[in-house]
């Protein structure tokens, strides 16, 4: 369990030198995370107290939206007078997504080789 744990703070340390000193617009845990995810490709898996750790934080996401709501609270004011805006940029946002993700989805599955015949009349 302690491995898992040490693996997770030994890999956002890297992002945050790497942000320091080599990518300084880039957030250390997100360049921490994305050598994380490079280096499972390479191992090919994840162990068991890396496994254990990321399910004890899955647990706990749910806090981590509390500020992102005293935030929401904070500028409600400003929420309400950009009201149409806000709706509008949403939709946009939302619309845009779903198409970007079915054009990935299609780009990415599998393509079928055999075209069906039509049937032959006789």
């Amino acid at each position: 369990m302690i491995w898992g744990l040490v693996q997770i703070l030994l890999f956002q340390s890297i992002g945050e030198l790497a942000s320091k000193f080599i990518f300084p617009t880039l957030p250390g845990p997100v360049i921490g995370l994305v050598l994380l995810i490079a280096w499972l490709v390479i191992r090919k898996g994840v162990n068991a107290d890396l496994a254990m750790i990321a399910d004890g934080f899955s647990q706990y996401f749910g806090l981590l939206f509390v500020p992102a709501a005293v935030g929401v609270v904070l500028f409600l004011p400003e929420l309400k007078a950009n009201a149409l805006a806000i709706i509008c940029a949403l939709l946009v946002s939302i619309v845009l997504t779903i198409a970007t993700s079915a054009l990935v989805v299609r780009y990415l599955s599998p393509k079928s080789q055999s075209k069906p015949q039509a049937e032959e009349l006789p």
